[in-house]
């Protein structure tokens, strides 16, 4: 290690902070007098591993993805106009249905003007008050029934449902 200032060797195991002109360098013992010396920087909470192992965590590990790990339901389309619908039928207003799920107020307006997609959790609360189902049963395609004969590849047009009105 050497001296930041004039290039003098700097003991490894000892260097000498200092704070030179607003810069905290590593320094030598005469070019620390051109400063104010700096206490060493703690010592880190963590204990790093020593190079050459391997650690044995969840974020190293390779995962494997199965079918199960893909969603099982989806959101109906009409999501926003079912709760509404289904809201005004009890007779509940948007507060009523904040307090009965806790929820804000503004969540609730969001949801049913399209703004927002509720999540999975929020969805399960919003079907067990408002007795609706708002998730449907994702069908598993079989995609190779969609392989067009001329090509033989499986492109977007070949798999894609176009739903219609």
């Amino acid at each position: 290690m050497e001296c930041e200032i004039c290039g003098k060797p700097v003991p490894e195991h000892n260097p000498i902070r200092a704070k030179i002109e607003g810069s905290v360098m590593v320094v030598c013992k005469e070019c620390s007098k051109l400063g104010t010396i700096q206490k060493a920087p703690p010592k880190s909470k963590f204990r790093q591993q020593p190079k050459g192992k391997k650690q044995n965590t969840n974020r190293n590990r390779n995962r494997n993805y199965s079918r199960n790990d893909e969603p099982t339901e989806e959101l109906i389309e009409n999501f926003a106009g079912e709760i509404r619908k289904a809201r005004e039928s009890k007779k509940w207003s948007r507060e009523d249905l904040g307090k009965k799920i806790n929820e804000r107020v503004s969540v609730i307006t969001r949801i049913e003007t399209g703004k927002m997609t509720p999540d999975t959790k929020l969805t399960k609360k919003l079907e067990k008050a408002l007795n609706i189902k708002l998730l449907e049963e994702i069908n598993n395609v079989d995609l190779n029934q969609f392989i067009s004969g001329s090509s033989g590849e499986r492109t977007l047009g070949n798999v894609m449902r176009i739903k219609r009105k």
